[in-house]
């Protein structure tokens, strides 16, 4: 099993507000580039969402739930059949994306007991708390070419240090993936 964080990122580390919806100044900065950039598995997740779980903080679960369950490429198809964990104190109705329910457990207890690999969307503070106990195993970042200046960084200042490794980086349309592991076994 493998923790794998997907973010779409800012040259400057942010991840907020990629799309817009959060309405800050600087939103909307991955949309700026094109859909080829942003539609698709970008992600290169493939069989990974055949076989694992999707992990969701309750407002990025929110945001996808509007979105995914409408298309039908695919891609979509995936999202939309991977089994979907929502990480909230206050979720209760999770009818609106197939195969969502709320995690009635401890996250981190959670997590340490899941025998398939679980991907993290988006839902930095869900990231934060399995970053902080050192079970991200990799993260998959697609860098747009945008200084945001502001917002909300995938590694914090004061956030836990970490070595990783470089396992690939490919152009993907305007933005460019770069997939790091853990460079120490845990």
């Amino acid at each position: 099993m493998s923790v794998i964080v997907i973010e779409f990122i800012t040259l400057d580390g942010i991840v907020s507000d990629p799309d817009g919806s959060g309405g800050t100044p600087s939103g909307g900065w991955a949309f700026r580039h094109g859909p080829g950039t942003v539609a698709g598995d970008k992600f290169r997740l493939g069989d990974t969402l055949d076989d694992g779980v999707m992990l969701l903080g309750r407002t990025t679960w929110q945001l996808f739930s509007k979105l995914w369950p409408g298309r039908d490429d695919p891609f979509a198809a995936r999202m939309n059949a991977v089994p979907k964990l929502v990480v909230s104190r206050t979720l209760t109705d999770t009818s609106a994306w197939a195969n969502s329910r709320v995690l009635d457990a401890d996250l981190v207890d959670a997590v340490k007991r899941k025998e398939r690999d679980v991907i993290v969307a988006g839902s930095l503070s869900v990231v934060r708390t399995l970053m902080s106990e050192g079970l991200v195993d990799e993260y998959r970042l697609l860098t747009f070419p945008t200084v945001a200046g502001t917002g909300r960084r995938l590694f914090p200042d004061d956030g836990p240090q970490a070595d990783l490794a470089c396992v690939s980086a490919e152009q993907a349309g305007a933005a460019v993936l770069t997939v790091y592991r853990r460079a120490t076994a845990r």
